[in-house]
């Protein structure tokens, strides 16, 4: 397989980071992407100073270019990136009558658009090593909704069906696409949140978290980062070989209602 690598979208903070960090752990370079290149480059260089190996780049998942140049520059490195972790995520909190359009399709495009053209230009990789574990990083949303959420909610839900097919289309190799499904995890983008939904829903945001993010959830808590990287370390693994098309809930139990 060469030099094994880890390609993570959204990896300078939140999930993306604390993936990054546990792909590192286990041996890969990780190339550390964000839209952000000086954010990708702060988490780099806090993932090497720890002694672990992560490569920064640029990546706006919606850019064509973009993916073509990191692509080239795997390439030219001679990186073979054996895992995929589609994270890169944005929000945006309102009803469907005053969301604003070009919010709504930005949304789509790096929640859905986004991990299915990056998957389509590293799955010629995966093929000729004959071996590639893709992990989308969905959401509860894939599976139920909520209020003010129409675009991610959409877009959440049309990452399962992508995977789906997907499964099928690899499944003469050993090559697994897979999804995480967690309820609320507390990242910068949920805190964000947060103070949305009081506003929207005119109430504190105290009740935000108690009322609205955590009243689904019979256990009550937050989904941890640790949770996260060990879901993703199983299925990145050998023994999850047959596991594709799949999603993993981490959800409190939200589901089982």
């Amino acid at each position: 397989m060469g030099n094994k690598a880890a390609l993570v979208t959204g990896g300078a903070s939140g999930i993306g980071l604390a993936l990054s960090r546990e792909l590192a752990e286990q041996g890969y370079t990780v190339i550390l992407t964000d839209a952000n290149l000086e954010a990708a480059q702060a988490a780099a260089e806090t993932l090497c100073g720890e002694g672990l190996s992560a490569v920064p780049h640029r990546l706006d998942v919606c850019s064509d270019e973009d993916i073509a140049g990191v692509v080239d520059s795997l390439e030219k490195d001679q990186l073979q990136v054996s895992v995929l972790v589609n994270n890169a995520g944005i929000q945006h909190v309102s009803k469907l009558e005053d969301f604003p359009v070009d919010r709504w399709r930005l949304i789509n495009n790096v929640l859905l658009v986004g991990p299915a053209m990056l998957t389509r230009a590293l799955l010629p990789m995966m093929r000729q090593q004959n071996f590639g574990r893709i992990i989308n990083v969905g959401s509860i949303h894939s599976l139920v909704a909520s209020a003010h959420k129409s675009a991610y909610v959409a877009a959440k839900h049309g990452l399962l069906g992508f995977s789906k097919v997907v499964a099928l289309e690899t499944a003469d190799q050993n090559i697994t696409i897979n999804t995480l499904c967690p309820s609320y995890v507390k990242t910068p983008m949920v805190e964000k949140q947060i103070a949305n939904q009081a506003k929207e829903n005119g109430i504190s945001e105290e009740d935000v978290v108690y009322k609205i993010m955590l009243e689904p959830m019979p256990k009550k808590s937050f989904i941890e980062m640790d949770e996260l990287s060990g879901a993703m370390s199983y299925l990145i693994s050998d023994v999850a070989r047959n596991i594709t098309g799949q999603e993993i809930v981490l959800d409190g139990g939200w589901t089982a209602r």
